[in-house]
């Protein structure tokens, strides 16, 4: 997925099989009103490297409820996209976080949650965002987030 972010324009959402590895669906939505309202709303905060031998994967608790809660997250965070709600999809977000951490227990380090306690009054919601559960902590606020990365997402090219 996170390719898949890089290489196609616009906010992608993606839909699997069981046990696929590509999606068998990609929905794209290049509207530039809701790709102005994302990069309004959603900043990065550059997290410190995780050690040499974590394993975000140790510890891991994944159930049919845990995956059934992070996919009606993610519904409620591209429906609230679309729509440009901020409330829906700050709390949409939240709850993907909420969902990952019950499955992947290992992410939420106390590195991790200094970061969210330091900007907890001024996010709506809080997600990782790299590799291994690591790397950003992508903020949902209302306003501009002081030293944090703006996000831009790549538009469609004119043919």
């Amino acid at each position: 997925q996170d390719a898949i972010g890089i290489v196609f324009p616009g906010l992608n959402r993606l839909d699997y099989a069981s046990g696929e590895y590509w999606p068998e669906k990609i929905t794209t939505v290049v509207d530039p009103e809701v790709l102005d309202f994302i990069e309004r709303h959603l900043w990065f905060i550059t997290l410190p490297p995780r050690a040499g031998d974590f394993n975000v994967l140790d510890q891991t608790n994944i159930s049919i409820e845990g995956a059934r809660a992070l996919a009606e997250a993610a519904d409620e965070v591209w429906e609230a996209a679309l729509a440009r709600d901020l409330e829906r999809f700050g709390r949409g977000y939240k709850a993907s976080f909420d969902a990952q951490v019950s499955m992947f227990p290992l992410m939420k380090s106390r590195t991790v949650t200094e970061t969210i306690n330091q900007y907890r009054d001024k996010a709506l919601a809080w997600k990782l965002a790299g590799a291994g559960g690591g790397g950003y902590l992508a903020l949902v606020s209302e306003r501009p987030i002081e030293n944090a990365i703006r996000i831009r997402i790549r538009r469609e090219r004119p043919v």
